[in-house]
């Protein structure tokens, strides 16, 4: 396992590599100059000049990156052309408001998945099972802003449940972060219950028609003895794989979501970025999501050994 997780971080190297010439590349595409954005439509061509040479960006794009990266190499992700603030610090503030904001969305998603996916499963071809579909399949089909909007609007604004107000976070006063990160978690929970719904059962339907579950029936052990004794972690491997995917998404996919709630997320940092062709931001915040998705990626490996001892590396 040792000299598995070596290779596996080592070979992180070259995948971020590439991560980050394709995000310079793309950037550098898009039109429009960040320096004549900056100054405004009134600015002569001689300030623009002035300001795309202190930004760097009249020198050639391979001279650009190779700066850039050496920059990143000693742990610099630059400074913002917008604000001049340093990227890096804001990046760990924004994906902290970002993480918690994942972490509770998950474990809303996963109450509600886990154990109906498999009641499903168990009761297959029942009321309960058409009903457990019905909803899966609405949760899957109804983007997240579409179910963000209507929380807002009906437990929001007019029941007044969970009034607009300023993040906060859960080590601070766990009460008004609950209040904060409610409806947005909600909004991503819904639709992380779901997939993990529906894998869940699929998973289940599957080990159950195992020769060692109809062993362990056999034996004269009651059906929730065989399901959460034998079939659970036989069937855990697409659920873990399906769980971790949906993390790495959240982490850096929720800019819908925390645009629509004014969260002020990694996600919002990044789209900020987009909007004011800030290219250090958008570059390092889009690096540093692509390293935490590789990172949960790696942990998802780990834990199947765990689930299987039959996996080796």
């Amino acid at each position: 396992m040792g000299s598995y997780l070596i290779k596996r971080i080592i070979s992180l190297v070259p995948i971020l590599f590439g991560i980050t010439i394709l995000v310079f590349t793309i950037l550098h595409l898009v039109p429009g100059d960040p320096a004549s954005i900056m100054l405004g439509t009134n600015a002569t061509p001689e300030a623009i000049a002035a300001l795309r040479k202190s930004m760097g960006l009249d020198k050639p794009l391979l001279q650009q990156y190779l700066h850039w990266l050496g920059g990143l190499l000693k742990g610099d992700f630059g400074v913002s052309v917008h604000t001049g603030e340093p990227i890096l610090p804001q990046i760990v503030k924004r994906f902290a408001i970002t993480l918690q904001l994942t972490v509770f969305a998950v474990l809303i998603g996963w109450t509600i998945a886990i154990p109906f996916g498999i009641l499903s499963a168990v009761r297959v071809h029942t009321k309960t099972d058409i009903a457990v579909r019905i909803v899966t399949l609405l949760g899957i089909s109804v983007p997240n802003f579409a179910i963000g909007t209507l929380l807002m609007l009906g437990l929001s604004l007019y029941f007044g449940w969970f009034p607009p107000i300023d993040v906060v976070s859960f080590w601070e006063d766990p009460a008004e972060a609950f209040k904060v990160f409610i409806l947005p978690a909600v909004t991503m929970g819904i639709v992380v219950a779901a997939g993990v719904m529906r894998m869940t059962r699929s998973a289940f339907l599957e080990t159950m028609d195992k020769e060692f579950i109809r062993t362990a029936r056999a034996k004269g052990n009651n059906m929730w003895t065989v399901v959460f004794g034998h079939a659970l972690r036989n069937s855990s491997i697409p659920i873990v794989t399906i769980a971790g995917m949906q993390i790495g998404y959240l982490l850096g996919g929720s800019v819908i979501v925390e645009q629509l709630f004014s969260i002020p997320g990694l996600g919002q940092y990044v789209l900020d970025g987009i909007y004011q062709r800030d290219y250090p931001v958008v570059q390092g915040g889009v690096l540093f999501v692509a390293l935490v998705f590789v990172l949960v990626n790696l942990l998802i490996d780990v834990i199947y050994t765990w689930i299987d001892p039959r996996i080796k590396y």
